[in-house]
């Protein structure tokens, strides 16, 4: 499956449109990052813990998208963005979506 965040891949070319594809994820804070978190505010640096959990909430979206896109019939994800809202307290919604398409090779 290709994915992209441009609209056209180079050498190939929209053969079918499926219309919006997303995927999303809601989690929550982790006390022991809350923690870590805490701690690292005072000295400074990366908050190690929540980049891991962005990271993960970022790849369990994309599938959950891919997943779409497959069912459709769609070979690639053109045009995809990321969104991410606050649900409640301590908990967030990453939000993955896209435009599912079939491509085919541009020559043929």
């Amino acid at each position: 499956m290709i994915i992209t965040n441009v609209e056209n891949v180079p050498g190939k070319e929209i053969a079918v449109h499926y219309g919006l594809v997303s995927g999303s994820t809601v989690r929550a804070k982790h006390i022991g990052r809350d923690f870590m978190a805490s701690l690292k505010n005072i000295v400074g640096g990366e908050l190690k813990g929540y980049t891991e959990l962005l990271s993960d909430s970022r790849e369990e979206s994309m599938e959950r998208m891919k997943t779409q896109a497959r069912s459709l019939g769609a070979n690639a994800i053109i045009n995809i963005r990321f969104s991410t809202s606050s649900i409640a307290q301590g908990a967030s919604e990453l939000y993955a979506y896209g435009t599912a398409v079939k491509l085919i090779d541009s020559t043929s």
